[in-house]
């Protein structure tokens, strides 16, 4: 009962969050461990728990995407294929091996969430002085926007990040637009990722579940939150967050 509610509530934060400032899976992955789910199967769930938000953000930015219809067919198969790649590594990796990586990963995606403004501006001055050298452009766009994809498929955590990081790379400049390609891209990842999990029994249905509702009512009520609370003050609590539980997993996994 109380490891129900438990993971409810850290559902409803990582909803919150991340309707608001992104992130919720520095709460809702970690919870999940916690309360005894093994690592592989504890992101393969948090990945579960987390679709439903993409697809919810994808659909409500579908005018935005629709001005963009030629080029989705193309983002939608590299997604597809980077997640099923992703899915498939993550199962390939033993326990004893992901669980040694999670501090690194939760780094990785640590810094992401902190620093990807400032990567996101980089990118955005770099990606403006190649605009006229375009060839270059279409194989090495693909590539990279398949091992972001590979990488969302393996660890969930900073996925919408880093995707952001390639659109901004890839020269796209309206951020309605870009937001709904990273929700998008964010989803067909997801989905196939929870295909492969499924086929291989590797989803905490209980646990995975309760995260899942959760996070849907978080998201809906911080949809009404939102006025009321500073994004720059929540950013910098799960900052913070971030922070101390990847410090908490380095002592955990190598103290």
């Amino acid at each position: 009962m109380i490891e129900g509610l438990f993971l409810l509530v850290a559902g409803f934060l990582g909803g919150v969050v991340n309707a608001i400032a992104g992130g919720g899976s520095f709460i809702t992955f970690p919870a999940l461990l916690f309360v005894g789910i093994p690592p592989i199967s504890a992101n393969a769930s948090n990945t579960f728990a987390s679709c439903a938000g993409y697809l919810s953000g994808a659909y409500a930015l579908r005018r935005e995407l629709a001005t963009h219809r030629q080029a989705l067919p193309k983002i939608l198969i590299i997604s597809l294929l980077g997640g099923a790649v992703g899915g498939w590594l993550l199962l390939q990796t033993p326990e004893s091996v992901f669980e040694t990586a999670i501090p690194w990963l939760l780094l990785f995606a640590t810094v992401l969430f902190i620093f990807g403004a400032q990567l996101n501006s980089a990118l955005r001055r770099f990606a403006g002085g190649l605009r006229h050298a375009s060839m270059i452009g279409a194989w090495l766009s693909a590539a990279v926007l398949l091992v972001v994809c590979i990488y969302g498929g393996f660890f969930n955590a900073g996925l919408g990040i880093i995707a952001l990081s390639y659109l901004v790379l890839a020269g796209y400049q309206d951020i309605n637009l870009m937001n709904g390609i990273k929700l998008l891209v964010s989803s067909a990842v997801s989905v196939i990722a929870i295909a492969i999990f499924i086929y291989h029994q590797t989803i905490a249905w209980y646990a995975g579940s309760l995260v899942f509702i959760g996070t849907l009512a978080g998201g809906y009520v911080a949809a009404h939150l939102s006025r009321q609370l500073p994004q720059a003050a929540v950013r910098k609590a799960v900052t913070i967050a971030s922070i101390v539980i990847t410090v908490y997993f380095f002592i955990k996994t190598y103290g």
